[in-house]
């Protein structure tokens, strides 16, 4: 009888056990674990009690479902996580969740959700999703979801998702299979909800607003009345009101291509790019974007922009190239109108201003617009854009060579080449490259003045300062090492050989001068003797005599100390 009472009360405890802070309840769907605290957990909670079937932790604020999370309760069914902070979700995170059929994430921060970690929870039939930051739907988001029946992605910033994240959905595909779409009782009703998101109406919506207002029974919307939020001019639209038409490509156009106006005159370029969706829309000077003048847009209709270059009082400067570009993620168009400015005493076109100019003459100076794309320590790389009416037959000359030089170099390109590149250039050198058509002489503003780098790597400077450093360092220490070696035994001997080289040098200098009448060269000659003689052999005598009296050596340094001053 007792080991019967011991056994149930630890079967009794193993049963009861809670965590801290949470409730556990028992009803006949089993137990469930219910923590509501605020800031409970940080993480979820390793220590989970392994019999419960519904698990609700909300408040608690931790911001992952790390792998394997719930893989120790195998028999839940119901997993609540709203209002936390999580951010991500493991692939594997509902890994051991076989059983599962309702999963709420509400009011979490989840930006994207990796779908492939429903393939460990093939009897789910509940998703809510709602109050999160999704924006993006991916094609496959439903294809490890067969057996759904609620789907909530209410209240997030969805904008623009396809159509094939439902024709890929298998419970979808199985009733387009149906012959009758009629809901029995095996097909119970399907629910999405997908108000309150930020819906980009626009050509690439087309499709998912064609499956909208194609829905019937057995699948709902939640909320039929879906609205977009933009673009401007279709804010606030419901999706059974649009009519979208397929994407296009932009098609840019201009009223002019040719203009040529006199000094001191208002001008406006306009262009008109129609495209779907809605393309980006820029003017360009040349090779460069225009920022010192106002440019605006007006729209036309839904599928047309208009672009509009104001240039106020011209300058003979402003010459040149203007280039309206439009693109969306379809591709790109653009087209060039070339801009003349003359002076007011010059001849001026018969041509009333705003309409194309006559045609440049072969002799005459063409505007060319010319960068550098790439320049190496001994080379360069350059393109340039010219405006011509025949540009498939246009040679041009490419003028290069030293700055300073007065002849340069010609080099001609063939009729579409635009580019052109040089190497193995002297270092630490100014050089000059110039871009005419051919036959022509270099103007103001088709030239480029460069200078090559060093020919000297930062490697190399820094081996270069090792081994100065190296030789300092080697000096430095042979100083006290010398000095250590004359004052040893041999000291006294040391100082006797300087005192004996002084004594010959003098004495030799002041014959030297005699004779040969005191010269620089003569005085520097007998210098470098008398130092060349320091080891001589009274020197050698005077060494070997120290050696072997060495009890004389404090009275020899006491003589040799005298004879000093």
């Amino acid at each position: 009888m007792l080991l019967i009472v011991l056994l149930n009360i630890q079967v009794y405890e193993a049963y009861s056990h809670c965590l801290r802070g949470c409730s556990c309840v028992e009803d006949r769907h089993g137990r469930s674990l219910v923590c509501m605290e605020e800031s409970a957990f940080g993480a979820i909670p390793e220590n989970l009690p392994d019999d419960m079937t519904k698990i609700r932790i909300e408040k608690s604020h931790f911001t992952e479902i790390p792998r394997g999370a719930f893989s120790k309760t195998p028999g839940l069914e119901n997993l609540w996580l709203n209002f936390n902070d999580i951010r991500v979700i493991h692939s594997k995170g509902l890994e051991g969740l076989g059983n599962l059929t309702e999963l709420r994430l509400l009011g979490n921060k989840l930006r994207s959700v990796p779908w492939t970690a429903f393939e460990d929870t093939p009897t789910l039939k509940i998703l809510d999703l709602k109050h999160n930051q999704l924006d993006v739907l991916p094609e496959h988001a439903l294809k490890f979801l067969p057996g759904l029946t609620y789907l909530d992605l209410s209240f997030n910033r969805l904008t623009v998702i396809s159509k094939e994240v439902f024709q890929n959905w298998p419970l979808y595909q199985k009733l387009q299979r149906m012959e009758e779409r009629v809901t029995t009782a095996l097909e119970p009703n399907v629910v999405l909800a997908l108000h309150d998101n930020a819906w980009l109406c626009d050509c690439r919506l087309k499709g998912f607003v064609e499956f909208i207002k194609s829905l019937s029974p057995p699948i709902i919307l939640m909320n039929s009345y879906l609205t977009c939020s933009g673009p401007v001019f279709r804010e606030g639209k419901f999706f059974h009101e649009l009519e979208l038409q397929a994407c296009m490509k932009p098609a840019v156009s201009t009223p002019f291509s040719n203009i040529s106006l006199t000094q001191g005159t208002n001008l406006t370029l306009r262009c008109l790019a129609k495209a779907r969706p809605e393309p980006g829309v820029w003017w360009t000077y040349g090779l460069k974007l225009i920022k010192g003048f106002h440019e605006s847009q007006e729209r036309g209709d839904e599928d047309t922009i208009r672009s509009i270059l104001a240039i106020p009082s011209l300058y003979v400067a402003d010459r040149g190239v203007y280039t309206c570009t439009a693109v969306n993620f379809i591709g790109n168009s653009s087209v060039s109108v070339f801009l003349d400015v003359h002076s007011p005493g010059a001849s001026q076109s018969s041509l009333l201003p705003g309409f194309p100019a006559a045609p440049v003459a072969g002799n005459e100076n063409v505007y060319i617009d010319i960068r550098i794309t790439k320049q190496t320590i001994r080379g360069i790389s350059i393109e340039w854009h010219a405006v011509l009416d025949h540009p498939s037959e246009a040679w041009f000359a490419i003028h290069f060579g030293r700055a300073d030089a007065d002849r340069k170099e010609i080099i001609y390109i063939g009729p579409g080449i635009h580019s052109y590149s040089v190497s193995d250039l002297m270092p630490a050198t100014k050089y000059e490259i110039c871009v005419t058509l051919k036959n022509q002489t270099p103007h103001p503003g088709q030239c480029i003045v460069f200078v090559t780098g060093s020919d000297i790597t930062e490697m190399e400077q820094r081996e270069k300062l090792i081994h100065i450093l190296v030789i300092v360092l080697a000096m430095v220490l042979a100083v006290p090492i010398g000095m250590y070696a004359c004052t040893t035994d041999t000291r006294f001997a040391c100082l006797e050989g300087i005192m004996e080289s002084w004594k010959n040098w003098r004495q030799e200098g002041r014959l030297s001068g005699m004779e040969r009448q005191g010269t620089f060269d003569s005085l520097q000659a007998a210098s470098d003797e008398g130092l060349v003689n320091k080891d001589s052999t009274e020197n050698r005598k005077v060494r070997r005599r120290s050696d072997d009296k060495p009890h004389k050596a404090k009275t020899d340094h006491s003589r040799l100390t005298a004879e000093l001053y």
